[in-house]
């Protein structure tokens, strides 16, 4: 067994503070999000995990990349048919969490998940490298398949099928929307006595309050 009993750090590069945070969580998303992505030691500000509940009950997380915020919640986009989308289908709760370790910082997203309308999946779609849209129709995802070979195989052909066309996006490819009930902003502070404010949706208003540590 190795020990890891000391391999600890003190967090103190910030603080979290009633007086300072905005009143919308969006807002103080929004802020955060900045300051990862102005971040040089940030090399993914999006990256994010996105946890689901599959039908054994067991929560199953995945890291995805958040492609779009709005006042409504968080975007991110997907195959459907994959076994996030399938766990998806059965249950429309998920938890969405962002951690930037050199920020001392992490976000933690109760959601209600809904696709996004067509017109969105297409322009994300299309707005992606070539490359990548072949990927999503050449890829069954989450599905066995026998080999690397199969993919590439796969892919050889797309490629001269669509070399002087437009791929059309697949049905069972597109977007979700993440609508958040509950979120929770974490920064490190020292002595592990760190800053935990959580704002829950009550109605149409935000409940903010601290958390113990």
């Amino acid at each position: 067994m190795e020990n890891l009993h000391d391999k600890r750090k003190v967090y103190d590069k910030s603080q979290l503070i009633e007086s300072e945070i905005k009143q919308n969580p969006i807002e103080q998303f929004r802020d955060w999000f900045l300051d990862a992505s102005e971040s040089s030691e940030v090399s993914e500000a999006n990256a994010m995990a996105v946890s689901t509940v599959e039908e054994d009950g067991c929560p199953r997380t995945r890291m995805v990349l958040l492609k779009a915020y709005t006042h409504e919640g968080f975007i991110f986009y997907t195959n459907y048919n994959s076994r996030k989308g399938k766990a998806i289908e059965n249950n429309h709760k998920a938890c969405l969490h962002f951690f930037w370790p050199n920020l001392e910082r992490q976000i933690i997203i109760k959601a209600n998940l809904e696709k996004v309308a067509e017109n969105l999946s297409d322009g994300y779609f299309h707005s992606r490298p070539k490359g990548s849209q072949l990927g999503a129709v050449v890829s069954p995802q989450s599905q066995e398949i026998p080999n690397r070979e199969f993919l590439e195989e796969k892919l050889k052909d797309l490629e001269k099928e669509y070399e002087n066309t437009e791929v059309p996006r697949p049905a069972h490819w597109g977007g979700y929307l993440a609508k958040p009930y509950e979120i929770e902003f974490w920064q490190g502070r020292p002595n592990r006595l760190h800053d935990r404010i959580i704002y829950q949706l009550e109605d149409l208003d935000w409940k903010i309050s601290r958390l113990a540590p």
